[in-house]
């Protein structure tokens, strides 16, 4: 007869890291425990703990926690990227926030990471052809975390939304890898058009705050958008734009503007 063999745990540092630092704050401030149980600590996976946070933070009096809650679980289940999503964006917040200091925090207090993570289940429900449910929680997002992303909009994974106040995505964006924004950035439309209407935004971009790109144009990856700026044209891959309308300033300054988050325009021609 074969022997039988331990099945072999499935490691998740991430999780594991986030499950150690929840310890850490219960230790340290005894009040926090409620929450932090309830929110990390009380839950097996990542997964099962967004779900919670998704559920508590959009409940209302027209649609219940546990109907959220059944909602998420099913997302996380059905389509695991999800959670791949969820933690190479958790990582990309604490690399790229000198605010972050733990990786818990975004999860419990960062309403950019969570307005993130609750349209994903969002833009999952519009793929399955759940569309007023993904509507629902398109309204929601907006109303708790001021950040407006339709469902149908495609973001990629390693996003970090600085502040995250006043963000609006518009229905036929695309978002690139490891692209970071601050707040009041506009991805829009320039007029009551239909069809394919909104900007692609490449991997990489550097999106600074109160920029609006508008209109169907593509920005070339790894790129700066300076803050304030109103870019109405393609930009190439690797430049700084900045003004009204936006034009190209100079080169990006480094490989990667969205991990550096360097937002000064030290080196580009201004004149």
């Amino acid at each position: 007869m074969a022997e039988l063999k331990p099945k072999l745990t499935q490691l998740d540092p991430v999780w594991d890291r986030v499950c150690e630092e929840a310890q850490d704050a219960v230790r340290e401030d005894p009040l926090l425990g409620g929450l932090i149980h309830s929110s990390l600590l009380h839950h097996a996976t990542m997964e099962q703990a967004l779900a919670y946070r998704f559920s508590f933070k959009l409940a209302n009096a027209e649609m219940g926690e546990q109907i959220l809650r059944e909602i998420a679980d099913q997302a996380y289940r059905s389509e695991p990227a999800l959670g791949a999503a969820a933690r190479a964006d958790l990582m990309a917040v604490y690399d790229r926030d000198p605010a972050c200091h733990r990786y818990l925090q975004p999860i419990l207090f960062f309403k950019g990471y969570q307005a993130v993570q609750a349209y994903r289940i969002g833009h999952w429900l519009w793929t399955t052809g759940r569309r007023d449910l993904a509507y629902f929680v398109q309204m929601r997002v907006s109303e708790v975390f001021g950040v407006d992303i339709h469902p149908n909009a495609k973001i990629g994974r390693g996003i970090m939304i600085d502040h995250a106040h006043s963000i609006v995505i518009g229905e036929t964006a695309v978002v690139g890898d490891n692209v970071s924004m601050l707040h009041s950035v506009t991805l829009g439309g320039t007029g009551k058009e239909d069809g394919d209407r909104h900007p692609k935004i490449g991997d990489g971009v550097l999106i600074g705050a109160g920029a609006k790109v508008l209109g169907n144009i593509h920005i070339g990856r790894c790129s700066r958008i300076a803050a304030g700026s109103v870019v109405l044209a393609d930009v190439p891959h690797n430049k700084t734009v900045a003004g009204v309308p936006a034009k190209i300033v100079g080169d990006a300054g480094c490989s990667q503007p969205a991990v550096s988050m360097d937002q000064k325009l030290t080196g580009c021609n201004c004149a």
